[in-house]
């Protein structure tokens, strides 16, 4: 682990979406990164910027996240500094809300390096994750763009796939190598043949670059994207322009993910690399996931989330999630999904937890924002 902070390293926190797949414990107004889904007694965004500081100190550390969260935010993190909260007026996907950080930090620092952690990831084994971070620092120092994959412990169906190529030879980054190419989520049977070949890695969303190298990529791929966010970067340090050019300039950016407009085209020219991460990590997409987490991954065990639930259980399996005082009794079930909250209660199987967005999709179109 870093003894002290990287001097050319800022670290951003894309802190956005709902995590529609956790209703209704996530929603608009708590979403994911806003709750403590493992139990620590502090929320994913705050362990986040724990993982981080040591990395960077807290004077160099970005969080990206909507203008309604902001109060949040800086309730759970009163560390960051004002300059290093960027509100986005809308949602605009990742490569929006990292390229607007990268360009505005660009501006402020010429040849910095960043890397981007979503806020709503769990990651245990902070030394390995640092050890990690380093590699790609030293990596993106010598102009590649780095991911940080997941070695795999199973083969799961719920990740994307990253597939290494030849060994990349940089100081300081024993383990690099070039990324071949990124693979969607796989079927069971070729999700099986990924694990069993060492060559392929969960795709995290972690990135790490210099700036100025990940805003040529953009630039490259997508110059309309590229050019609002350069004219949004140029007038956000200044309070007095800031709001009229975000107004006019940010319904106009385009919607894309930073895999479609950065890594995957980097990747076919030969300039994205990655680090293998060896440490438990988990995006906690869905119910099955946060009961796998809180149970350690036993089979046959109830998870029990909630500073005062009141669950009785006999022979039952799966994952209670409490927000009132409720009594909650289940008998004789397995992989169970209760969630239950003051307005809203969520009963299914860890089998078609993924199917938990439909319900949120079906109540957007019948009106029913009060529960979303």
């Amino acid at each position: 682990m870093a003894s002290h902070p990287l001097d050319d390293f800022y670290a951003v926190i894309p802190a956005g979406g709902i995590g529609s797949r956790l209703w209704p414990l996530s929603r608009a107004e708590a979403p994911k990164f806003l709750h403590d889904l493992t139990g620590s007694g502090q929320t994913l965004l705050r362990d986040t910027w724990d993982r981080l500081e040591p990395l960077t100190g807290r004077d160099r550390i970005a969080v990206v996240t909507g203008r309604a969260h902001r109060g949040a935010v800086e309730r759970e993190l009163p560390g960051v500094a004002d300059k290093n909260v960027i509100l986005e007026s809308e949602p605009r996907d990742s490569a929006a809300a990292i390229g607007l950080a990268a360009a505005i930090l660009v501006r402020r620092e010429p040849d910095v390096v960043i890397g981007s952690f979503a806020a709503d990831h769990v990651i245990r084994g902070t030394n390995t994750f640092a050890f990690a971070v380093q590699q790609a620092v030293a990596v993106a120092r010598e102009g590649y763009i780095c991911t940080i994959g997941i070695q795999p412990s199973e083969a799961s169906i719920g990740f994307g796939y990253i597939k290494k190529a030849g060994e990349l030879d940089v100081e300081g980054a024993p383990e690099a190598a070039l990324v071949e190419r990124f693979v969607e989520k796989p079927d069971l049977a070729t999700a099986q043949t990924y694990f069993a070949d060492r060559a392929y890695l969960w795709n995290a969303g972690m990135f790490i670059t210099r700036a100025d190298v990940l805003l040529a990529e953009i630039e490259a791929n997508e110059p309309e994207l590229h050019a609002g966010l350069m004219e949004l970067a140029e007038a956000w340090d200044d309070r007095d322009r800031r709001g009229p050019v975000v107004d006019r300039v940010w319904p106009t950016i385009k919607k894309i993910a930073i895999d479609y407009a950065v890594a995957e085209p980097a990747a076919d020219k030969g300039r994205l690399a990655v680090i293998p991460g060896h440490f438990d990590w988990d995006d906690v997409g869905d119910f099955a996931s946060l009961a796998k987490l809180n149970s350690h991954g036993g089979k046959g065990e109830l998870a029990i989330l909630g500073k005062n639930a009141r669950v009785l259980a006999d022979s039952s399996s799966g994952i209670v999630v409490s927000q009132t005082s409720r009594v909650i009794s289940l008998i004789g079930v397995h992989d169970i999904v209760v969630v239950d909250t003051p307005d809203a209660l969520l009963v299914t199987t860890s089998d078609n937890a993924q199917r938990v967005k439909g319900v949120v999709d079906a109540l957007k179109l019948t009106g029913r924002s009060d529960v979303l």
